[in-house]
């Protein structure tokens, strides 16, 4: 190996190590600096996150956006904005535990909850708030009197386990469908920062 080439490697080498173990991709949301609110979100195919990421923009971008897969440590933040995809009425397993295992730590900081709902196409009713925030997310944090919205979604083939897509798929004229509008997700996180 020439020394030129030696040294090039050598030099990449290095700069690899210096690298953080652990990078957060989520840290390329755009967010302001010293910022003490934060949106946790789950989702299977993309669609809660696109939201969390709509609603801190609505926001004017003072909220960090984190999925709950990272098993973020949110302790550093004064609010919290939850949501999540939803599936047969409830959010993810994952989100679920995390709200469990951090709600007491959690529950003072929660400051409004979002669901993303296909809801097979249909209009978004009083009984989806009830089935989504009053039955299932208040329940689990014991917090309630907050801002909630229920969004609704979108379904990618592509983007499915196979097995739900195989389900889906066998309900009569189910399509793929996008009804999730940036603009809905904005004016939550307007509504949000305009509470505080």
């Amino acid at each position: 190996m020439k020394k030129r080439d030696f040294l090039k490697v050598s030099l990449l080498a290095a700069g690899a190590m210096m690298l953080p173990r652990k990078a957060s991709a989520l840290k390329f949301y755009p967010t302001k600096k010293d910022t003490d609110w934060a949106i946790l979100y789950s989702t299977w195919c993309g669609s809660s996150r696109d939201a969390a990421v709509w609603i801190s923009e609505g926001m004017n971008g003072i909220a960090e956006v984190f999925d709950v897969k990272e098993n973020p440590d949110l302790s550093g933040y004064s609010h919290i904005v939850v949501g999540g995809s939803i599936r047969s009425a409830a959010t993810s397993p994952q989100l679920q535990e995390y709200l469990k295992k951090h709600r007491k730590q959690l529950a003072p900081k929660i400051k409004a909850y979002f669901a993303v709902c296909g809801n097979m196409m249909r209009p978004v009713t009083d009984q989806l708030y009830t089935q989504f925030f009053t039955d299932h997310l208040c329940k689990i944090t014991g917090v309630v009197d907050v801002p909630q919205k229920v969004f609704l979604g979108r379904i990618t083939w592509g983007l499915m386990e196979p097995e739900v897509r195989e389900q889906m798929q066998s309900f009569p004229g189910m399509v793929e469908y996008d009804n999730l509008k940036r603009q809905d997700c904005l004016e939550f996180g307007k509504e949000i920062f305009e509470s505080i």
